[in-house]
């Protein structure tokens, strides 16, 4: 009898930075995969095991189906044997869609419909509550017209309940009035002037920005209206023109943005609210749509008063609520509701409803074990943090059951307090006894030490990475010496990484939160030039707190407008904030690191400046690439060109003319010191440094990337392929060179995608920044960051109903001496483990 295979072989790996790597990863086990951000870990799981098992099992579909799904480039890999179908869970899941609830993608508001069409008390049309029978679910499961005929058993009506379907707000349930939203949208009239003091010429309507309404003001002028003095001026006749003038069209000259004059020009006039109207009629683009909202304020449906649902299926109970009530219940709350439910039926329904809640139950409890129980049904799924988009799916995956999978999760721990772990791990083993492999790409020390196998690529970043340099059992790891991983996993790493201070703050920042979701009464004190940690479990009210009212707080005082309403006091000597997110930085791969900061421009006017380029009369503008004078004719400078096969999926690959590079040879042929661009481009920033010695522009802005730790990248590396550390350091490059003692930087679980040692490195931009005044606020979980605070304020106790309130608040290093959270608990044990400084 044949052997079945132990481990999937991957021989010849290169994609990115790995060096030829020859591995074997053990099959049917929980497998974590460790390294320095920029090392080669998402390469070997995303790039090959991802790819190499997604394609070769769509491959196996037929050519009709492969067409419409996107089928991965085959990867830089000599060979992959015994490799599963693969299933990843990215590290940034795509944003839902208004329509999308917790209970929509999870399925459980799919089991709730079922339920109440079931199980459900209806209401007949005179009035008559019928209690849940046999009957009626049979009725609800005949099919064509018999399907949901009841006969009232009070007055004998007979008359059509309400079927699964029904209760959809995506479908035939949706509120006429708001379309299934909750939510109507009008015009926020405060929005339309961008600031009274300035000019129509210089701005001053904000509706006027917007696409192709950036020449109203001459079509003002030329009614009459002056345009040329602050807003404030303006007669009331002036003002009513630019707000509410008619339609109407003027002939004029009118110049374009490149210079060109149009003669006797007809031009329609829109006014301020047109303007936006029209736009949101018009615009397409989901980024243009994203702005034009800006112009909006959104209400709840009066009709709906936000359930979504037509009113009358309010009417149909189950366990004594309706439809909408049980939507609002969190998970934590709902096998309550099912007691209720089961306690409110006759004894020959149970084994039906047994079998419903059953379903119901095993989409559940996972979400349950991933610490989700502070989420309500009817939550909006684009208002759900990465961490917990990234749960709800993996609880998806849980609930399918199945065998042979190859699973790949990328960063599963993002927004898990460190008490969430556990049932994370629980939910991990199930997959792998379910008889799956599993791969995960982490940082989280627990995570690592609990898996079965261990893969650390390094040593370093970029160039000096993409080597295997440990592998094995904990254990194992923990005994090798030239392993980044084990101080960590062996309790010898060292926990501070900068000097915090034990002295209270100069000035503080002190504002109070009032009816903000589970935010009460919040008062709050946050020290001034000193880093802050917002730390409690997902739902607790951190983002609400910080990112939802003292960021857009200090942001209104900035644009001397009216605070948010729930915003009720704030004092702040802060005037501006950057908020520091792991989003991707750029959309194509048209965005490079030399793009991103101002290398691109300088290199850009120093090839201007050779003799060949004057010679042959070339501006600045020729040494880009996103410009046709410069750009390699195939591939328009994109450095890929995409093929279509016909029948076959299309495919991308290198571009043969410029093979990668991007430039016509004519561009590439003008050289700075024997470089071209192109040479300058695919060098490191290490080395570049070297090469930029005696040009100050370039040298200052590559020591800036240097000194946050990513000198290992190259110049014209793509930065959307940068993980989410990696894009979080590059956008704090920009401020690392001002002073900064007015600004407040807010950072949004920054350690996502990053090594304990490159959280090190991070703290350490922090403190430079610190040093140049700066105020730091991070909304965290990594006990890492944590202790390097000075400050701690940590909300809960729980998540949802149970947290919104501060629970803790002090020095990190007071706070551990007598923990009272679960935060300081998990700190102190954390601080212990690694008390060796």
């Amino acid at each position: 009898m044949q052997k079945l295979p132990t481990k999937i072989e991957v021989r010849g790996a290169k994609v990115h930075n790995l060096k030829n790597v020859d591995l074997d990863i053990p099959l049917h086990q929980f497998v974590a995969i460790t390294g320095l951000s920029g090392s080669g870990k998402s390469s070997l799981a995303m790039g090959i095991l991802y790819e190499e098992g997604s394609r070769r099992y769509l491959e196996a579909l037929s050519t009709y189906t492969r067409r419409r799904i996107k089928l991965g480039a085959q990867a830089d890999v000599t060979s992959v044997k015994h490799i599963p179908a693969a299933l990843a869970l990215k590290q940034r899941p795509q944003i839902p869609s208004e329509r999308a609830t917790v209970g929509t993608m999870s399925e459980i508001f799919n089991m709730i419909r079922l339920i109440f069409s079931r199980l459900g008390t209806p209401v007949c049309p005179n009035g008559h509550r019928i209690k849940p029978s046999l009957e009626i679910a049979h009725a609800m499961s005949q099919s064509g017209a018999a399907m949901g005929q009841i006969t009232c058993p009070e007055c004998g009506t007979k008359f059509m309940a309400f079927s699964a379907e029904d209760f959809a707000f995506n479908a035939d349930g949706a509120c006429p009035n708001c379309h299934g939203t909750g939510k109507v949208r009008d015009l926020d009239e405060s929005k339309l002037i961008l600031d009274e003091n300035l000019t129509l010429a210089e701005g001053a309507v904000a509706s006027w920005h917007l696409p192709g309404r950036n020449f109203m003001p001459t079509v003002a002028e030329a009614a009459g209206v002056r345009i040329n003095v602050p807003y404030r001026e303006l007669t009331s006749k002036e003002k009513d023109f630019v707000l509410n003038g008619p339609e109407k069209k003027y002939q004029l000259d009118f110049r374009s943005s490149t210079g060109r004059v149009f003669h006797d020009f007809n031009a329609l006039y829109e006014n301020a609210h047109q303007a936006v109207l029209a736009s949101a009629k018009s615009s397409k683009s989901e980024r243009a749509q994203k702005r034009i909202s800006e112009f909006f304020h959104y209400s709840t449906c009066p009709v709906c008063h936000g359930t979504r649902l037509r009113p009358e299926l309010l009417t149909q109970l189950a366990g004594g609520l309706n439809i909408a009530e049980v939507s609002d219940l969190t998970l934590g709350a709902l096998p309550q509701w099912q007691k209720q439910v089961l306690a409110s039926l006759p004894a020959n329904m149970v084994t039906l409803a047994n079998n419903l809640f059953k379903e119901f139950n095993d989409d559940l409890r996972p979400l349950l074990e991933l610490g989700l129980d502070y989420l309500t049904l009817s939550r909006n799924g684009n208002t759900l943090s990465t961490g917990e988009l990234q749960r709800i799916q993996l609880a998806r995956t849980l609930r399918t059951a199945t065998t042979g999978v190859l699973y790949i999760l990328d960063e599963p721990s993002i927004g898990l307090h460190p008490d969430n772990i556990t049932g994370l791990l629980s939910v991990f083993h199930e997959l792998v006894a379910q008889g799956n492999s599993l791969v995960v790409v982490d940082h989280n020390v627990d995570i690592i030490k609990a898996a079965d196998w261990i893969i650390e690529i390094g040593p370093g970043s970029g160039e000096a990475g993409g080597q295997v340099i440990a592998q094995g059992t904990p254990q194992t790891i923990i005994g090798q010496a030239n392993s980044r991983i084990a101080p960590y996993l062996n309790g010898q790493a060292k926990l501070l990484a900068r000097s915090t201070t034990r002295q209270p703050a100069d000035k503080t920042i002190d504002f109070t939160v009032q009816n903000y979701y589970n935010l009460k009464a919040v008062h709050a004190h946050l020290p001034v030039n000193q880093l802050t940690a917002v730390t409690g479990f997902s739902g607790a009210g951190k983002t609400s707190l910080i990112l939802d009212n003292l960021v857009a707080g200090i942001q209104a005082q900035g644009h001397h407008q009216a605070l948010p309403a729930s915003l009720t006091h704030l004092q702040s000597p802060l005037k501006h904030v950057v908020s520091v997110d792991a989003a991707p930085i750029g959309k194509t791969l048209r965005s490079t690191v030399a793009t991103y900061t101002s290398i691109m421009d300088n290199l850009r006017k120093l090839f201007a400046k050779q003799a060949l380029a004057k010679e042959k009369h070339y501006t600045a503008s020729y040494f880009s690439y996103n410009n046709k004078q410069g750009a390699c004719p195939t591939c328009g400078g994109a450095g890929m060109v995409t093929l279509d096969i016909q029948f076959l999926p299309d495919m991308q690959q290198v571009c043969p003319t410029c093979h990668g590079d991007r430039y016509n040879q004519a561009i590439q042929a003008v050289k700075w010191h024997g470089y071209s661009i192109v040479d300058l481009l695919k060098l490191d920033v290490k080395a570049a440094l070297a090469v930029f010695k005696a040009v100050p522009q370039i040298e200052a802005e590559l020591t800036l990337l240097q000194e946050v730790g990513m000198d290992y990248l190259h110049l014209g590396e793509s930065t959307p392929s940068l993980s989410g550390g990696e894009a979080q350091r590059l956008k704090l490059v920009k401020h690392l060179n001002h002073n900064q003692a007015t600004t407040l930087f807010v950072f949004d679980e920054p350690t996502i995608g990053l090594h304990p040692e490159d959280v090190k490195t991070l703290v350490h931009v922090m403190q430079e920044l610190l040093d140049r005044g700066a105020t730091m606020i991070t909304i965290t979980h990594d006990l890492n960051l944590i202790a390097n605070a000075d400050y701690l304020l940590d909300l809960g106790p729980r998540g949802g109903s149970k947290g919104g309130k501060i629970v803790a608040s002090g020095r990190p290093s007071e706070l551990i001496q007598q923990p009272t959270t679960l935060t300081t608990k998990y700190l102190a044990e954390y601080w212990a483990r690694y008390g060796n400084e």
